[in-house]
């Protein structure tokens, strides 16, 4: 996905529920950004991967069968890129929706630099964000 049509979808989401922040799929975020600080900025050059690498990470972490999604979550300063061209749009977190327990999926993020993992919805669900299948549940990985 372009920049243009993320942020058109982040428009139309917002809308939809701007009490929440947006939730998008990984590749909506991650296809075409090349801007490294864009998510977990403070990680970068601090262990955290290049994007293309952090992507990867997340998309074999999405292939696994006890594996509902996996979503960016946005950060609140998000529209900053609505009125600066040269900007992606801010990520806050990435969310992983599993049967597995949380020590597994801490386990999945080594090597991304995360602070952590937590689970739910930190500023609560927004209401086109997916639901858990019955089972399942909604961590939340984070960076400082």
């Amino acid at each position: 996905m372009m920049r243009k049509q993320l942020l058109d979808k982040l428009v139309t989401l917002s809308e939809a529920d701007p009490e929440h922040y947006p939730v998008v799929s990984l590749d909506d975020y991650f296809s075409g950004n090349d801007q490294e600080e864009s998510i977990a900025p403070n990680a970068w050059g601090y262990g955290r991967p290049a994007l293309k690498d952090l992507h990867q990470h997340f998309k074999q972490i999405e292939s696994r069968p006890d594996v509902q999604g996996v979503y960016v979550g946005m950060h609140d300063e998000w529209r900053e890129a609505l009125d600066d061209e040269e900007l992606w749009p801010a990520a806050e977190n990435i969310h992983v929706i599993s049967s597995a327990p949380q020590a597994d999926v801490e386990r999945w993020i080594d090597g991304v630099a995360a602070d952590g993992i937590g689970p739910g919805w930190p500023y609560g669900k927004h209401e086109r964000a997916p639901e858990p299948a019955d089972g399942s549940v909604v961590y939340t990985v984070y960076w400082d």
